[in-house]
């Protein structure tokens, strides 16, 4: 492989992992409901009172046992959506504070659910392997030839259901960890992210069909 695509390959995907941190960060802050991930990171976080980052990289870590079923194999992409969501996660929670007006809480929302997705995609696109959770998601996608769509929001709903279980529902709606931002952003993830995927993952390679050739047809002399 050509060192300079390559190194652009994983520029490409640190921007995107450091992208979906602080996506995560903005949906939090929002205070509308956050990613549904975020809301077991926000439960865990809670429980063993360490920092969301600190949980979003344990949990990417735990993740990964899962993908042996479905013969999924890391790479760079896999380590960078490991560690750098959680530390970029953390440092934009630092620095950007809850805003009080209601519209600047939803734009804040929609700005995370946008930059999530893209920085999703771009680290798919890179090629160097999808973070843990996404892994969870191609996958799928691959192994039963289902949509990122479908496969995306059923994984949402999943965790979602998991966080509020291990939270206390009512203390999560109350300080703004799930609501109906969460529902919001487990219905559009999917959807967006395929959107600027522009494809469905096939569930095996396709061989393409060879375009018959067209023989020159000779003019009788």
């Amino acid at each position: 492989m050509d060192l300079v695509k390559f190194g652009g390959r994983l520029a490409v995907v640190c921007l995107g992992a450091s992208t979906t941190g602080a996506g995560l960060a903005l949906m939090i802050r929002a205070r509308l409901g956050a990613q549904p991930w975020d809301v077991l990171h926000l439960a865990l976080a809670k429980l063993l009172n360490v920092s969301p980052g600190t949980v979003i990289i344990g949990v990417s870590l735990l993740v990964l046992i899962f993908w042996w079923p479905l013969r999924q194999r890391p790479g760079l992409g896999t380590l960078a959506m490991t560690i750098l969501p959680g530390a970029c996660c953390d440092l934009v929670l630092s620095v950007v504070p809850v805003p009080a007006d209601l519209a600047l809480r939803a734009a804040l929302l929609a700005g995370g659910i946008a930059v999530f997705s893209v920085g999703t995609a771009l680290v798919i696109r890179g090629g160097l392997g999808p973070g843990a959770r996404d892994g969870l998601m191609t996958g799928a996608c691959a192994r039963w030839g289902l949509s990122v769509r479908t496969v995306r929001t059923g994984l949402e709903l999943g965790v979602l259901i998991l966080g509020l279980v291990l939270a206390n529902p009512v203390q999560a709606i109350a300080t703004g960890t799930a609501g109906p931002g969460t529902v919001a952003i487990a219905l559009t993830l999917g959807p967006l992210i395929g959107v600027l995927l522009k494809q469905r993952i096939a569930k095996t390679p396709t061989t393409p069909t060879p375009t018959p050739t067209t023989q020159p047809q000779v003019s009788p002399s």
